[in-house]
């Protein structure tokens, strides 16, 4: 539904979206949110406004306490290629888990809430670091909820650890109602939007469709950003979208969190296979059985992870000189222009063409332009003005 927004309210946006500081912030969307009409249309929005100010609230009085050595942050920089958020109810095992696949020092115990803070480790799978963020576990009502929720909003994915010796369906229905009253989806919808919004520079506004628009079209896309005073930003676009829903990316106010099933202690009960197929019907995503105990499963995590997220390696080389052993790791999708734009904005702006060598390469070293996408394991070399 469309919010339906009057002048004076998306003027007041534009200063949310340039705020910098949570004071800033807090300012700004207070006065935002004064001048949103209440009507069915701006629900949603007026509801993830006022959770972003009880976020940018806590952010603060976490800054605080770091100032003054007390209290621990709930906040987790991101590392590596993607920030993935183990989720969960209860002495599910999560923390095993995260402690299994990455060596991290979690809290491990059989008691419930024996983790009481975020714990971050890293991945590997093969050549690709994940960070793997231990979470205390999801209970309505907890204190922590918010913050687990912050972190949760924060990561690029999920995996959700469910206790096969327990209703794993039951499980499932309560996280998932616990994370879509809080404005994350675990359901894949029909399409999405990815808005990349820059603050300054000469890209304009590109749009690139993966999928297609529904009913409108990249000019319009165009018209709507810049009356929100948006004039560089890369839209993409993925299955079907329609403009309210390049409007909603705008406001980040309902958010769609790729999410991996893990069922977990499949060492004292294996799920049966009604259960597993039941819950499929009622989750798009992937689904892994194993123990955290026993490592059964563990080594299939990375490897789905990095699929499901639809990641890509480009591995760079400069002329005349082997390709990189560290590769770029970017999403499915990106051109060469985000290839460029991760090196350093002057790859863009001096650009002259790319030579591709890989699977999105017509030939080997085939010459190409800032639009072509490129695929997983492509070598690039990029040759720039001057």
């Amino acid at each position: 539904m469309p919010t339906n927004l009057p002048a004076e309210a998306k003027a007041k946006w534009i200063k949310v979206m340039e705020a910098k500081t949570p004071e800033e912030k807090i300012a700004a969307i207070e006065e935002f949110l004064s001048s949103v009409p209440k009507h069915k249309g701006t629900e949603n929005l007026r509801h993830w406004a006022s959770r972003r100010l009880a976020e940018l609230r806590e952010e603060l009085e976490q800054k605080k306490r770091r100032r003054t050595g007390g209290g621990i942050t709930f906040f987790i920089e991101k590392e590596g290629s993607a920030q993935i958020c183990v989720i969960g109810l209860p002495n599910t095992g999560k923390s095993l888990l995260v402690n299994k696949l990455t060596g991290a020092k979690t809290v491990v115990a059989d008691y419930e809430f024996s983790t009481t803070f975020p714990v971050p480790g890293m991945l590997r799978y093969e050549d690709v670091l994940l960070q793997l963020v231990d979470t205390p576990p999801l209970s309505p009502g907890s204190k922590l909820l918010s913050k687990i929720i912050g972190l949760a909003r924060n990561a690029d994915a999920l995996l959700i650890v469910l206790d096969a010796t327990k209703d794993v369906l039951e499980q499932f229905t309560v996280v998932k109602e616990i994370l879509e009253e809080e404005g994350i989806l675990l359901t894949k919808p029909r399409g999405r939007v990815v808005l990349e919004t820059y603050r300054s520079g000469k890209s304009g506004i590109r749009v690139t469709l993966m999928g297609r628009l529904i009913n409108a079209t990249s000019e319009d896309v165009r018209k709507l950003l810049e009356s929100y005073k948006i004039y560089n930003a890369h839209v993409k676009i993925y299955g079907e979208v329609t403009i309210d829903d390049v409007e909603q990316a705008i406001f980040e106010n309902i958010t769609y969190k790729p999410s991996i099933l893990f069922i977990n202690k499949a060492d004292a009960h294996n799920p049966d296979d009604s259960v597993v197929k039941e819950l499929g019907s009622r989750f798009n995503g992937p689904i892994l059985v194993g123990s955290a105990k026993t490592g059964l499963g563990l080594d299939k995590i990375g490897a789905e992870i990095f699929r499901y997220l639809e990641l890509v390696r480009v591995y760079t080389k400069a002329p005349n000189a082997p390709p990189s052993h560290k590769p770029l790791v970017l999403r499915k999708g990106a051109t060469i222009y985000d290839v460029a734009i991760s090196i350093h904005k002057d790859f863009v702006e001096k650009f002259q063409y790319a030579r591709v060598w890989g699977s999105s390469s017509k030939y080997p070293g085939e010459r190409v332009g800032l639009d072509h996408v490129v695929e997983d394991k492509d070598v690039v070399e990029i040759h720039i003005r001057g």
